[in-house]
């Protein structure tokens, strides 16, 4: 029998885990490994994310506000046998449940996720650009590992310093670049870094994730400056100062 009530009524969308691992993998980015009671049998497509309970949704204020119950983190990894997991989680600066959860969480605890979600993933096309901060990574890896290896890869990650820059599988040839103290929102760091990227052409396409209004300006710069088509690129805003829940 499920332990949690929600996975009991909504079993065949929700499952139970127990956490394996929980580790640093950068100073702001933890390493979080699920094991499954049973094999993961939903569809699943590298860059999609799951949800994960960390409240409980009978509860009084679960009922008046189900959104503030959960929180979305993407799949850094699915076991071959599907039976595990792993997650990349930034630890950024503020409060609220998710980070709470990812700083506390320790092996051995249980969670209740929901089934993979989301359409940011990769699709076809001559070549493949990826822009994005440290929050982006954690899609990125994923993403690019899903990749065939004769696909052309290109891009740029933004962390704060060196020790930040979170391993990528495959070290994929992206260039890496620091705000060393410079504001991560409205990343001007970024952007600088884009507009230097040296690029086959206009028939690629872009996967942009991080602060909202970074995804924009970069978004703007490839639709402006690179003449490329908007519907060639997919922004994944997955903060913004002062708010939360944007995945």
């Amino acid at each position: 029998m499920p332990r949690n009530p929600l996975a009991a009524v909504f079993g065949k969308y929700a499952m139970e885990a127990t956490v394996a691992v929980a580790e640093h993998v950068t100073p702001t980015m933890r390493r979080v490994r699920l094991e499954t009671d049973r094999p993961v049998d939903f569809p699943y497509t590298p860059g999609q994310h799951v949800r994960i309970q960390l409240k409980d949704p009978l509860s009084v204020a679960g009922i008046m506000r189900p959104a503030d119950t959960l929180r979305t983190y993407t799949i850094w990894e699915l076991s071959p046998n599907r039976r595990a997991l792993e997650l990349r989680i930034h630890l950024y600066d503020g409060d609220g449940i998710g980070l709470e959860w990812a700083r506390a969480v320790r092996p051995g605890d249980r969670v209740t996720f929901w089934w993979p979600q989301g359409d940011f993933f990769t699709r076809e096309a001559d070549f493949h650009v990826f822009v994005g901060d440290e929050t982006a990574g954690a899609a990125f890896g994923p993403m690019i590992a899903g990749l065939d290896g004769s696909a052309a890869v290109f891009g740029v990650l933004e962390s704060e310093g060196p020790e930040h820059d979170l391993p990528m599988p495959g070290d994929p040839p992206l260039r890496r670049v620091h705000r060393h103290g410079a504001p991560a929102a409205s990343s001007r760091v970024l952007l600088a870094a884009v507009a230097e990227l040296d690029l086959p052409g206009d028939a690629g396409a872009a996967y942009v994730a991080g602060e909202a209004r970074t995804c924009q300006m970069v978004r703007d710069h490839l639709v402006r400056e690179r003449g490329w088509p908007r519907t060639s690129i997919k922004v994944k805003p997955f903060w913004a100062p002062g708010k939360r829940g944007l995945h």
